[in-house]
């Protein structure tokens, strides 16, 4: 299958993540993606990590597959001159600078859509257009913490955790990446560009969203619940005799084919559990004896047990078990990357039941001529 979007041109001034893996969605979906990196060093994310081929950290290998880069000093008239010639045949610019920088460059969204009136602008930024740290950079896990996900990830009386996952980075390449595809449809029918601003702060907030909109409308503080949830039980994580085990049992009758196999029926009764609301309530009484009938017999066991009387549970996996899983390897998740000796998570997007492919490997530095750049 050729890239549902081949012939579309990419510029992308990104560095680290959330700019880059807008990027790299747009080149495993068939984006002709070119990255403009800086001539000391190019993208930090290249270092970010021990060596993992061509001198470059997985890290990189991972967020620029299939791109091209050209090394451009963006800080010289000369450097300017050429990124404007880039996207002279662009459809999308995209980067994720430093506030302010771009104005400085000469490259804010209004200079470059005055000269480029059919480019797509995609602008990243920490902490968005307005308020008072709109000029503020940001990280990570600083808009993990400052948003909120922190405090209602982690054990119940815990402390804030960060999420293992970069969610808000990544989330917002992918808004970014919505809003580029939104903007080129409405250029179809007005034949004019536009600009598309995302931030990490934005993000976060929406991930938050749930929570935020219980306190502002309920005045409920949200709580920790580790593996588990403030609405339904049971619905979280047990221990078993040899592995966790999650089990979600979002309904009454859910619950009634958990009391089944436990052969605990009597609970489906008692005014204590017969409902998710006593459920709630009760859960202190509740959940050990659970966490006692599960303990009690191997993972397997209670996996073949309770999927065969349709109660939602899964495994609660380790990163190297996910490898090993048999959905894993039927989903076609892990592809190798062509020209290397290795494999990366692809896209979780199909067309036609079919997975577009990783393209190719990440350039090296300022490598446009073998990765066809003139074309």
């Amino acid at each position: 299958m050729s890239g549902i979007l081949a012939g579309l041109r990419v510029v992308e001034l990104g560095q680290v993540l959330a700019g880059p893996f807008a990027g790299v969605i747009l080149s495993d979906l068939g984006a002709t993606v070119i990255k403009v990196e800086k001539p000391e060093g190019g993208d930090d994310a290249r270092q970010m990590g021990q060596p993992f081929r061509h001198g470059d950290a997985l890290m990189f290998h991972d967020f620029n597959r299939g791109k091209r880069s050209v090394i451009l000093d963006l800080k010289s008239p000369d450097g300017i001159a050429a990124l404007h010639g880039l996207l002279e045949d662009a459809d999308i610019l995209l980067h994720n600078l430093r506030a302010g920088v771009p104005e400085a460059l000469g490259i804010g969204s209004e200079a470059v859509c005055a000269r480029h009136p059919r480019l797509i602008y995609c602008a990243i930024s920490a902490f968005g257009e307005f308020g008072p740290l709109r000029d503020r950079p940001g990280y990570e896990p600083l808009l993990q913490a400052y948003c909120g996900l922190s405090s209602i990830t982690g054990e119940p009386g815990g402390p804030p955790i960060r999420m293992g996952a970069s969610v808000v980075d990544q989330g917002t390449g992918m808004w970014t990446v919505i809003g580029a595809l939104a903007a080129l449809r409405r250029r179809e029918q007005t034949g004019r560009g536009g600009v598309v601003t995302t931030s990490l702060f934005e993000t976060a907030v929406l991930w938050a969203g749930q929570k935020i909109n219980e306190f502002a409308n309920e005045g409920r503080e949200p709580r920790r619940h580790a593996s588990g949830h403030h609405a339904f039980v049971p619905y979280q994580g047990f221990e078993t005799a040899d592995g966790p085990l999650l089990i979600c049992c979002g309904n009454d009758r859910l619950f009634a084919k958990l009391c089944g196999q436990f052969g605990r029926m009597e609970w489906t009764t008692d005014p204590r559990f017969a409902t998710n609301r006593a459920r709630l309530t009760n859960q202190a009484t509740l959940l050990p004896m659970i966490a006692e009938i599960l303990a009690a017999g191997p993972r397997a066991d209670w996996l073949a047990r309770l999927t065969g009387a349709g109660v939602p549970c899964a495994p609660i996996n380790s990163i190297a078990e996910l490898m090993e899983d048999e959905q894993m390897v039927a989903s076609g998740m892990f592809q190798p990357v062509p020209g290397e000796d290795f494999s990366l998570v692809a896209m979780p997007i199909s067309f036609e039941g079919e997975r577009p492919r990783i393209s190719g490997a990440a350039p090296r530095l300022g490598e446009p001529e073998s990765r066809g750049l003139a074309e």
